[in-house]
């Protein structure tokens, strides 16, 4: 099969862990031998988030203050090289030699009239406190909202409509390359009135990124990998309960929380709606199970009268 994997946030930093290079890459080890499990037989794509490393860096360059920081699209490609390197080279290090591997820089055109610009709403940067984070803002001209119990910076998450690099992406798997691109959901970039593309303050979430990715690539699945092992209903309540296999309306028609699992349960939605192929949403510590069938949330147009839309 042809996969796209997205990996979550808790793959690369677990919530509330230092941001340190060597915290990072433990993660990344972690995931790389789970991803390992499935290459034989696979076409892999491999995109990631990169909310936290992206609001670090513009932390760290605002500390500088010689020159103006630099703006959140190059910071994004800083942190889809830096966070690539880390993928490809601990996948390689399990992996024989004669696997290839690429990590690809990836433009993703947004649009530059998206109502996402006059709404921010991509947490990036570390957690604070309330009174911090008011400080900050104030200061910096940061918009915060709260995240769980703590508060983050947000910025505008205008919505993918297209990777600049799907021909050289599709090349590449072609000639058996196990692909990462797409990281943080991509480099956002939009055509202006001539026809010139640039980039903008922006970072596009990972998952709607990941399912046009998918889309573009006709992948056979898309594995939208998370910390938890599929999609609650009731969660947090003694009447919690796993959706085993569902349909794009039914999950829909469930509440989910904007900022965490609501853009997964978007994405999944929309990929297996256009394409009629199967998304998972599922822990990556599950997914030889989740490639054969057997794990996490599967999000498809047209179920089978044997199954049961709940686990």
């Amino acid at each position: 099969m042809r996969i796209v994997i997205a990996l979550g946030g808790n793959a690369l930093l677990r919530r509330g862990e230092p941001l340190t290079a060597e915290n990072q890459r433990v993660n990344v080890r972690l995931a790389a031998e789970r991803i390992a499990r499935v290459v034989d037989g696979n076409q892999l794509v491999v995109a990631h988030g990169n909310g936290p490393q992206v609001g670090l860096l513009a932390l760290q360059a605002q500390a500088y203050q010689d020159v103006r920081p630099y703006p959140l699209d190059v910071l994004g490609a800083q942190t889809e090289a830096m966070i690539g390197y880390v993928i490809e080279q601990e996948l390689g290090n399990l992996l024989p030699q004669e696997q290839a591997l690429a990590t690809l820089l990836t433009m993703v055109e947004v649009d530059p009239a998206d109502p996402a610009f006059d709404d921010p709403t991509k947490f990036i940067g570390p957690i604070y406190l309330e009174e911090e984070a008011r400080r900050l803002a104030a200061e910096q001209g940061w918009t915060v909202k709260r995240d769980g119990h703590a508060f983050r910076r947000v910025v505008p998450s205008p919505r993918p409509r297209r990777i600049v690099e799907i021909r050289p992406i599709r090349w590449l798997i072609d000639q058996g390359a196990i692909v990462v691109c797409a990281g943080g959901g991509g480099i956002p970039t939009v055509l202006d009135e001539q026809g010139v593309l640039h980039g903008v303050e922006a970072v596009i979430d990972k998952d709607l990124a990941s399912a046009l990715l998918a889309e573009e690539l006709e992948a056979d699945l898309l594995v939208i990998a998370t910390d938890v092992d599929g999609v609650y209903v009731d969660w947090g309540t003694p009447a919690q309960r796993r959706l085993g296999s569902v349909t794009p309306d039914e999950l829909e028609a469930l509440p989910f929380p904007a900022g965490s699992m609501g853009p997964k349960v978007e994405a999944a939605c929309g990929f297996a709606r256009r394409t009629g192929k199967e998304a998972v949403i599922g822990s990556l510590a599950d997914i030889e199970d989740i490639v054969h069938g057997e794990a996490g949330t599967r999000v498809r147009q047209a179920l089978s009268a044997e199954n049961d839309p709940a686990a």
